[in-house]
């Protein structure tokens, strides 16, 4: 006769939530995770970092999810004798949790912070995190994640912070930490810089101004011809910093006179042959240019509103395209990496009236104190009142905002720190070889 079977029928009413609690009250009261660990410590490793949560929030069930993955994995190898040590970890450092304490205070920005005092302001990030962290907790226990939270890993502690300037001394002593002025990302709401990865989150669709301006040119045969290079910009707001124009010396240009019509007398423009249809369907060619041809001609600026010394001349580029707007480039060299990388070869300074808040200097006619992007409509008014202006038109596209406040980035020369991964890139590239990646396809 066969022995009674270990499994029992279960009740339809079966309350599965006390079942859960009443194994993880056993797991507790049994010290089964720790004891999983100990009871394993003479065998082979197999090591996992916890990627810790950011505190600035309350968990959501993408917390869950990505719990599960962090437990399965380490579970399925101490079941097979493995030593694993699953410490825990807490990212309390950074602009997510500045930027929640910001909005349960009322704040706008680092001014507000700094009115209110800094070390203040720290304390209540440091309370933040920890009714966070609880929160946390209590979620991971719930759901039953096996995590070492008494020796959890705080970014925010002396100890997480001093082997962080360990690490950048060691980068130091090899010659990897590096101070440069670069342009990059810069959120003017959140006063930092952001890295590419950041920058690839928070891109939205928008319309901008897009305006063709006339820059007359004050040397030369083309300036007897009263001729004047054409420019398109969907940067309205940086025409006013503007130091030089980059054309490419391969492309050839063209000099036209266009046709009078009813609504604008006849004009001499210079724009790249390729897109000379920018112009109007009637127009008559004059000469034909390299580009190399009209380095270093000088044209007057449309806005004189900051002083810039020695500059605004024809400069040679080899970035510049002729797959949209005149095939020439105008240059400021503070808002744009290409544009600071040419004006260095030729020497030209670096204007920049734009504050760290985004806000032009309070000094500035027409504009001073606006926000960068609402700066274009008045000067494109200005533009279209001092007969600067071709012609305009609404152009969307994707422009990059800051994936934390939705705020308009914008592209900010300054100094910061840098690490010379480019040296390293070799050897990266082979720990990477080395690794196994799953899936496959992120490697």
């Amino acid at each position: 006769m066969p022995g009674k079977s270990p499994y029992q029928p279960l009740s339809p009413q079966i309350d599965l939530p006390a079942i859960e609690k009443s194994i993880l009250e056993f797991w507790k009261s049994e010290d089964i995770f720790h004891r999983s660990v100990t009871s394993r410590s003479g065998g082979s490793s197999w090591t996992f970092y916890e990627g810790p949560p950011t505190a600035n929030g309350m968990p959501g069930t993408h917390h869950i999810e990505a719990r599960v993955f962090k437990d399965v994995f380490p579970r399925f190898h101490t079941m097979k004798g493995k030593h694993v040590i699953r410490k825990a970890g807490w990212d309390c450092h950074g602009l997510p949790v500045e930027i929640a304490v910001e909005k349960e205070m009322g704040f706008s920005g680092k001014g507000d912070i700094e009115k209110f005092g800094i070390a203040q302001f720290n304390e209540k990030c440091r309370e933040s995190v920890q009714r966070h962290v609880d929160a946390f907790t209590d979620m991971t226990e719930r759901m039953g994640f096996w995590v070492d939270f008494d020796e959890a890993y705080w970014t925010m502690s002396d100890e997480y912070i001093e082997s962080v300037w360990w690490s950048l001394t060691e980068i130091h002593k090899k010659g990897l930490l590096v101070q440069d002025h670069r342009v990059a990302p810069y959120c003017p709401r959140c006063g930092t810089g952001l890295s590419d990865h950041e920058l690839a989150q928070g891109y939205e669709t928008v319309t901008d101004p897009s305006v063709y301006v006339r820059f007359p040119v004050t040397s030369g045969e083309l300036a007897e011809l009263q001729a004047s290079f054409l420019v398109w910009t969907t940067t309205p707001w940086t025409l006013v910093s503007n130091t030089a124009i980059a054309v490419n010396p391969e492309v050839t240009y063209l000099v036209v006179r266009t046709a009078e019509t009813e609504k604008q007398e006849s004009e001499v423009l210079i724009v790249a042959e390729p897109l000379v249809n920018v112009v109007g369907p009637n127009y008559e060619v004059l000469k034909r240019l390299p580009g190399k041809d009209l380095e270093k001609i000088n044209y007057q600026r449309p806005f004189d509103m900051v002083e810039i010394p020695e500059s605004h001349f024809i400069v040679l580029a080899d970035y510049v395209t002729t797959e949209d707007g005149t095939g020439l480039v105008h240059q400021s060299p503070a808002f744009g990496a290409d544009d600071l990388a040419t004006c260095r070869r030729y020497g030209l300074p670096v204007v920049n009236p734009v504050s760290a808040s985004g806000h032009f200097d309070s000094k500035l006619p027409l504009i001073g104190d606006m926000f960068f992007k609402e700066a274009d409509k008045p000067l494109v008014r200005s533009l279209k009142e001092s007969g600067k202006l071709f012609k305009q038109q609404p152009y969307e596209h994707s422009y990059p905002h800051c994936w934390r406040c939705h705020t308009p980035l914008i592209y900010y020369a300054q100094p910061s720190w840098y690490i010379r991964t480019t040296k390293l890139k070799d050897e990266l590239l082979r720990e990477n070889a080395a690794t196994d990646w799953h899936p496959e396809t992120i490697k």
